[in-house]
């Protein structure tokens, strides 16, 4: 069932009034500029370009009945301030500036945050260097108020937590961050966007000729189908597909490569009464040997505290639970050489990943590395997420954005954002306005 909400239907992104459509009418609507994804990058890219060109008409294409359901509602919820990314790059200068945006527009929206910071804490002397280069890689990207402290100054932080030597930002917050994202809908809605959800793209042409007594064909030549022959007839195309962003890309003869692999992402809650042991985010000092930050402690807007996650390959793209597969997502993810020569290189790794997600002890082993006190009955199985990790045919993780055209006559009409890296809700308001540069620089608005 399509859902049709636009400025007139429903001011309110999170409690909406919906239009139906009726099953035996096919919907045939037509505007300046698609947006094809409902996640918080695509809302923040349709906002941002819909407040930039308030006279043109645009309409956002969500497959899901919902918005943000998917890695936007699916995350740690942290706004991470920037210390991680290589100096320089473009995922360090959207990080510290959507840092600082996503603050400005939680305040002027009145959405509710907290900056309860964050440690990066070294438990052994051989990560110290590794700490205190990351203290360094902080610095040079404008990070805010980051400082190293010793374990006098961890105790004082975070009193339940051992280390040696610690990184502190309290610059890093907390948020809903699908929260957020429905507010980014309610502002492109406000602006005069509709949103349609319950729309599968599935296809995209040149339309070939204008319909009988309309010249339809020749104002919006791009014509944008779903898996249940309803079309969307626009000018020009932008597509922010998340998981599938790789899947949209080739529908416009784009390559197949960067490729999204999913990676699940396990969580344990800590039981309501030992929330006192965490106060911020606790996070280890990362292993550059692997791909992924390690299990950290984050409390949650709703007073949870989530601890983790694992990291192991899911054998469905949205498959949240062990067991989800599907067939498709599962020989498409282990037929690519690129993941064939990751798994290879990580074999170690990924199997203590696998055993840590199956075996909860051996989490909680980490975890009381950070905080002793902490026990296998203190815990709980909790949530999980799926990350869309972009892989070369090399095995190599792509941590950088791509952006794609396709070819022929629809590839110049079309934008493709193919890989938004973490922390893309961080950065979102930043993307956005970067993807809309990128727009602009392509397409004749």
């Amino acid at each position: 069932m399509i859902r049709i909400l636009s400025a007139a239907s429903g001011r309110a992104a999170a409690a909406p009034r919906w239009l139906k459509d009726t099953p035996s009418r096919k919907m045939h609507r037509t505007c300046d500029v698609a947006v094809v994804g409902g996640g918080i990058v695509g809302l923040a890219s349709a906002r941002e370009l819909i407040l930039r060109h308030p006279s043109l008409n645009f309409i956002l294409l969500e497959k899901e009945p919902e918005l943000a359901v998917h890695q936007s509602g699916h995350n740690s919820g942290v706004i991470h301030s920037g210390i991680y990314y290589t100096p320089g790059s473009l995922k360090a200068r959207l990080c510290v500036r959507g840092a600082t945006l996503a603050y400005e527009y939680c305040d002027k929206k009145q959405l509710p945050y907290r900056k309860c910071g964050k440690l990066i804490v070294a438990v052994e002397q051989e990560e110290i260097p590794r700490l205190k280069a990351l203290y360094e890689r902080g610095l040079q990207n404008n990070v805010r108020d980051l400082s190293i402290i010793d374990a006098n100054g961890i105790r004082e932080r975070e009193p339940y937590c051992r280390g040696i030597m610690a990184l502190d930002s309290p610059y890093t917050g907390i948020v809903d961050w699908r929260m957020v994202a429905l507010r980014y809908a309610s502002d492109f809605q406000e602006a005069g966007g509709t949103v349609v959800t319950g729309y599968e793209v599935n296809d995209s042409s040149m339309v070939t000729e204008s319909p009988a007594g309309s010249n339809e064909g020749l104002k919006y030549p791009i014509s944008i189908r779903d898996t249940k022959g309803n079309e969307v007839l626009c000018r020009y195309v932008l597509t922010c597909g998340g998981l599938y962003s790789d899947r949209l890309s080739q529908i416009s003869g784009c390559s197949r490569e960067p490729r999204i692999v999913p990676f699940r992402g396990d969580y344990l809650v800590l039981k309501p009464e030992k929330h006192y042991l965490v106060r911020g985010n606790i996070y280890p000092v990362p292993d550059p040997r692997f791909p992924f930050l390690g299990v950290h402690f984050t409390p949650r807007m709703d007073g949870s505290i989530w601890l983790g996650p694992n990291a192991v390959l899911a054998f469905k793209r949205e498959g949240y639970r062990v067991y989800d597969f599907n067939v498709r997502d599962f020989v498409d993810a282990l037929s690519f050489r690129g993941l064939q020569k990751l798994i290879l290189r990580n074999i170690t790794y990924g199997v203590r990943e696998m055993y840590r997600g199956v075996f909860i002890g051996a989490q909680v082993k980490i975890l009381k590395k950070y905080i002793p006190e902490i026990s296998l009955s203190d815990v709980l199985r909790g949530p999980a997420g799926v990350r869309a990790q972009a892989l070369d045919r090399d095995g190599n993780l792509v941590d950088d954005f791509v952006f794609d055209g396709g070819v022929g006559d629809v590839g110049s009409r079309v934008l493709h954002v193919r890989n938004a890296p973490s922390p893309a809700a961080t950065s979102s308001l930043a993307i956005a306005e970067m993807v809309a540069d990128e727009v602009e620089s392509r397409f004749s608005l």
